[in-house]
């Protein structure tokens, strides 16, 4: 399958900002799942590619002089492998992806829930019932939640979006004690409703990584293509900055995803 990706970012705010820096985590890599044919950022200014703690691509824009707005562009052509896992596992330890964060606390009831499904003999199979009574628990409910709002909140409040569905999942698998990490990316769909850029879990099971859309209800990678991973959102959004001066904020993103005609 091969997808032509165009993610969008605009940023104005109401006062000049004096100086701004973004973290970009918007370039793919390489994987038996993904092979990157094309791929370019279109940024107002340089930005110093990197690698971060994790082993994604990271680009840190920086604008020194005063600015009302941005427009941060990612454009490129990837083909996707169904059914196949990444096999990029990172140079960290699986162990370093059990450490709980303030978004993926898990309070009592998530503990609690957690362990009402989960079965050791049966690691993978009991993981995928646990995820599909998460998404029972919690249907997916777009504009009732923020990005500041941690597993607990989302959890009990029994509604989200597919990064609290995650963060929720990452909370219940580390309760448990399996190593588990957030994935951002794109997931095509043939819905033209639904949100092209998307989150889910990688859980280590079996000594490999594997992947939990607790959003679509599946354990098949089909259509998603792997930017960033992380201990949580905060590790591995596609864009997260800082700024000095500008007032209010208003950020406008719009991504497609689409299906190109495979060449024979």
């Amino acid at each position: 399958m091969r997808l032509n990706v165009s993610h969008q970012t605009h940023y104005t705010y109401a006062q000049q900002v004096k100086r701004s820096t973004q973290y970009l985590r918007l370039t793919p890599q390489n994987s038996s799942h993904q092979k990157i044919l094309t791929w370019e950022l279109s940024l107002p200014e340089y930005a110093t590619r990197t690698i971060d703690a994790y082993g994604n691509v990271l680009h840190v824009l920086t604008l020194d002089q005063p600015h009302q707005a941005i427009t941060i562009e990612a454009n490129g052509v990837v083909e996707i492998e169904d059914n196949v896992e990444d096999d990029n596992f990172g140079h960290l330890s699986p162990l370093v992806f059990l450490r709980a964060s303030p978004l993926t606390h898990a309070d009592a009831a998530i503990r609690d829930f957690a362990s009402r499904y989960y079965r050791p003999q049966a690691q993978h199979e009991s993981l995928c019932k646990l995820m599909g009574e998460l998404l029972l628990k919690m249907p997916y409910s777009p504009g009732t939640t923020t990005v500041k709002d941690s597993a607990a909140q989302a959890f009990g409040a029994q509604q989200g979006v597919c990064q609290d569905h995650t963060h929720v999942f990452l909370a219940c698998c580390r309760s448990l004690g399996i190593p588990a990490r957030y994935v951002s990316g794109y997931l095509y769909s043939q819905d033209t409703e639904h949100v092209a850029t998307h989150a889910w879990a990688e859980a280590w099971i079996d000594d490999r990584w594997q992947s939990f859309d607790v959003t679509n209800n599946t354990c098949q990678p089909n259509q998603h293509l792997k930017l960033a991973i992380g201990i949580d959102y905060l590790d591995a959004c596609p864009v997260r900055g800082i700024r000095l001066g500008g007032g209010c904020e208003d950020m406008h993103t719009i991504a497609a995803v689409q299906m190109l005609d495979t060449p024979q």
